[in-house]
């Protein structure tokens, strides 16, 4: 097993269903309480593709995308539409999107985050696959220049500069980014008849933690 730093065509994901999940375990007391716990840190997500089927050829790229993962073996890239960058789905990406911390003059390397919040309440997602291109980081404000101050890690979000940021100087980060996932399943059934009748196949897609 590996993964493979591909992304699913954008075109089918575009159309497809899904999003995150998480696991709860809820327990009913003798005297109707409920106590509620999960094993999860994180959510994971779980997709279903077939929805972005559009045509023939959306089924030919699928096939050839299937096979040369062979199926359920090796990860990818998915482009979640719904949520693939550092700020709201209508604003531009920006270097103060997302804070990843405050420097102390001795550390060098930041994962990237992205955080979800929710009155007083806030979620960390580890974010470790951005997009190559999109990145832009700042220190208290000012702009860092790629491969010069600091250099990513695309396989894993890591974020490393050449010279530590100074005490109490706010790191921040804009981006677009990926879900690592793989297919759910080691069989794909297609009909070209039932495709042109508007049945849409089931491509289940999930989430995996690397």
């Amino acid at each position: 097993m590996a993964f493979h730093d591909i992304r699913f065509p954008a075109t089918i994901s575009f159309g497809s269903q899904g999003g995150p999940e998480r696991l709860t375990e809820i327990v009913t007391l003798a005297n109707g309480f409920e106590e509620r716990n999960t094993p999860w840190e994180h959510s994971r997500r779980r997709y279903d593709a077939g929805f972005g089927l559009r045509s023939l050829e959306d089924v030919d790229a699928l096939l050839a995308f299937f096979e040369a993962r062979r199926g359920q073996l090796h990860a990818f890239r998915w482009k979640d539409w719904s949520d693939y960058k550092s700020c709201g789905a209508n604003q531009l990406i920006g270097m103060l999107d997302q804070e990843l911390g405050y420097g102390d003059g001795v550390k060098t390397a930041f994962q990237i985050t992205k955080t979800y919040r929710s009155g007083d309440q806030s979620y960390l997602r580890p974010i470790t696959k951005p997009v190559a291109g999109t990145v832009l980081v700042a220190i208290a404000g000012d702009p860092k220049l790629d491969g010069v101050e600091y250099s990513i890690d695309h396989a894993s979000g890591l974020i490393s500069f050449t010279t530590p940021p100074d005490i109490n100087a706010l790191v921040t980060v804009g981006y677009e980014f990926d879900v690592p996932a793989r297919f759910d399943t080691d069989r794909l059934q297609t009909s070209v008849a039932s495709f042109r009748a508007g049945e849409v196949p089931n491509v289940p897609i999930v989430e995996v933690r690397l």
